[in-house]
């Protein structure tokens, strides 16, 4: 559905329609900014196309199921304390909303819990901001135990704040107990109390969760498999990336946050050696904090991950705000997005291009400078692909250390330690020796060169 510009002066359609399931208005309250306003470099998501922020918005709707009876952009000038837009927008929004008939109002951006209890007021609809609606999705999507966790985690805590709500049960009070005992808690503190248990239990679930990983991640650091893990804005294409590079077979579709739950799967790399491949959930636009707090057990896997790929959706006409989101989220998680020697960029979809605008991208990325390259890549069809290995065989060899030795080759044991504990180069047998090139992580340095009086290769 094509969004409309509702301004005050708007011609607006007013068609009913038959009732549905799910029918929702999907509202984009965005601040007007004046050419070359000192807020215009401020805030990210002001860069922003209003109709690329709308159509996002439509489609995290529309990823559980709702249907759009319309989505509108309503300009605002400043936020209102108590409804967030403006009065008269309020009441052309209630009128809207009454004519299509719709049960649901998504509002796309974050809420007080006193703005959401005032705009249900007056729009006699139940109202949904941004937060609540990627929560919404990431229930539906959890499929692990640890999934469903995170996000019971995250919607509890965003609920607990949603207690202001004028529902008659929450102005109840419980009776007191005994002479000191007074007018005893009231239903809201209960309901209060009781979420911080369930949060306190969750969390604790959530250390078990985490100290599960560490032993899994401990037995990874034990074998010379190194790490690689893929970031970027949901949608941008990262299951598919996966599915490409490692020949799996993990939900790929055209939607915002297809998948949620971590996967790892081994990568082959292009000489024979082989890393831990892992997908990880899709970043977004003002991304929940409290998603971003939950989710840390599962995003630990990118805090550890020895080369990350930051995949983006280079044909998306707000490819550069995205990539400032994903950034923001890293830095969050206390990752440096700067770090040339650890994150690998990756311009995904170039097959959207044809070959006059991919020659003027291949362009653009060879003027980056050397330690910021681009990767560019389609998912979908392959290309770019092993030109991408490489690059994460060659970071990865960065980050270890290169050795010559020499085994009698009756020594079994050690050829078969070699091949389970390092990344074996080059094997030559001369007289009943083997002559080889390995390449080992700096944990195992010192064993190999003691063992096998190794000596480090020197550089060409």
């Amino acid at each position: 559905m094509e969004p409309r510009n509702f301004d005050g002066d708007a011609d607006r359609p007013r068609s009913a329609g038959a009732k549905q399931t799910g029918r929702v208005l999907v509202i984009g309250p965005y601040l007007r900014v004046r050419a070359g306003g000192a807020d215009a470099q401020s805030e990210t998501h002001i860069q922003r196309n209003a109709e690329a922020r709308l159509d996002e918005a439509a489609g995290l709707a529309r990823a559980i199921d709702l249907v759009i009876a319309d989505a509108i952009i309503v300009p605002i000038s400043q936020i209102r304390p108590a409804t967030y837009i403006g009065k008269g927008k309020v009441e052309e929004i209630a009128a809207l909303a009454k004519s299509l008939d719709v049960e649901l109002v998504v509002m796309d951006c974050a809420l007080a819990p006193i703005q959401q209890r005032n705009l249900e007021k007056e729009l006699h609809a139940k109202v949904l901001d941004r937060t609540g609606l990627i929560l919404e999705i990431f229930g539906r999507r959890a499929k692990t135990k640890e999934g469903s966790l995170q996000v019971e985690l995250a919607h509890l805590n965003y609920q607990r704040s949603r207690l202001v709500r004028s529902w008659t049960h929450l102005e109840r009070q419980r009776g007191g107990f005994g002479f000191m005992g007074g007018p005893g808690e009231t239903q809201i503190e209960a309901d209060r109390r009781l979420i911080q248990e369930r949060i306190s239990k969750l969390e604790s679930e959530l250390k078990k969760v985490q100290a599960t990983r560490r032993l899994h991640r401990a037995g990874r650091q034990r074998v010379p498999y190194r790490v690689v893990a893929l970031v970027g804005y949901t949608n941008a294409g990262k299951s598919t990336l996966f599915n490409r590079l490692t020949r799996a077979d993990v939900q790929a579709a055209d939607m915002l946050f297809a998948t949620l739950d971590p996967t790892l799967r081994a990568l082959n790399l292009p000489h024979g050696g082989k890393a831990m491949l892992s997908d990880t959930v899709g970043f977004i636009s003002n991304l929940p904090t409290q998603l971003v707090a939950a989710f840390r057990a599962t995003l630990e896997e990118v805090l550890e991950a020895d080369v990350i790929l930051h995949v983006r959706d280079i044909s998306h006409e707000d490819a550069e705000a995205q990539q400032s989101d994903v950034d923001a989220v890293l830095r969050q998680l206390g990752i440096n997005p700067d770090d040339s020697g650890r994150i690998i960029e990756v311009w995904n979809k170039i097959d959207r291009y044809d070959s006059e605008q991919r020659e003027e991208l291949l362009n653009i990325a060879a003027r980056r400078p050397e330690d910021h390259p681009a990767m560019l890549v389609s998912a979908v069809s392959g290309e770019g692909v092993d030109a991408l290995l490489a690059a994460i065989e060659e970071r990865l060899a960065a980050k270890r250390t290169t050795l010559d030795l020499s085994i009698d080759a009756a020594d079994g044991a050690g050829i078969s330690w070699l091949h389970r504990n390092a990344e074996v180069l080059a094997k030559e047998l001369h007289d009943g020796r083997f002559d080889m090139t390995v390449r080992v992580d700096e944990t195992k340095r010192d064993i190999v060169v003691n063992r096998f009086d190794a000596v480090p290769r020197l550089s060409a």
